[in-house]
This record gives structure tokens, sequence and C-alpha cells, in this order.
């Protein structure tokens, strides 16, 4: 399922520091995309002021600044940057809602989930 996305970055925002490895390790193993992990929206904004990234994967349900507030400020600094949200629940996002997020993966996710993800996301 490998498509390799060697020169890919992906900032991965989780306050769960299991989950944000197993996503890291999926997305090198599977995907061969290298990330980093921010555990919470304050610290991937400290972290995107100074690094490029092609893709954010963000937790919905966060401390400090959860998915919602990350998307749109996101969104609004670096227009361009495709946001992936985390959910265990799909009822948990407004798709009324602006901006919406250019993907969604819903916990426990899959690779194939995560393929299927990537797969949508434009020039990515």
């Amino acid at each position: 399922m490998s498509r390799g996305f060697k020169n890919k970055k992906v900032l991965i925002v989780e306050d769960n520091p299991n989950m944000s490895s197993l996503l890291a390790d999926i997305l090198l193993q599977c995907f061969d995309l290298k990330s980093e992990k921010a555990k919470d929206g304050q610290e991937a904004l400290d972290i995107l002021k100074d690094e490029a990234f092609d893709l954010v994967i963000t937790d919905l349900m966060m401390p400090k600044m959860n998915g919602h507030e990350l998307l749109k400020t996101v969104k609004h600094n670096f227009p361009h940057l495709p946001v992936v949200l985390i959910t265990g629940y799909e009822a948990e996002f407004n798709p009324e809602e602006e901006p919406k997020p250019d993907g969604f993966l819903l916990k426990p996710f899959k690779v194939q989930q995560i393929d299927e993800v990537l797969k949508r996301i434009p020039n990515f």
C-alpha cells in the first residue's frame, strides 16, 4: 500500500502520546511520510511558525486549543495547508462550520482509511 511521499512532512497534533506515536509509525512505515508531533494546538502553531509542513493531522478534542480552533487558525494563516481532523465521533463536527477540514480520520483508524484520506487531498 506504500505510495511513498519521501519529501512530504506531516505535523501530528494529539494530546495522547500513544496515539501520536502510533500515527507517526503508520505514516512512516506505510507511506514513507516523516512527521513531527505537537501535544496541543498552541504547540502546533509555534512549530508551524518555524517549519514548513505538507499536512496537519489533528485530534479534535484537546486541552488548551481544540481541533476546531486549530483548523480555523491554520486555514487563516496557511490557507493552502491541508488539515485532517481525528475524531472518535462524526457528530463532534458540524458540517456547516467553516472552514472545512480536508478530511477526517475516525478512531480507531485503519491504514486503509489513512490511505483513502491522503488520496483525496489535492496535490498531496
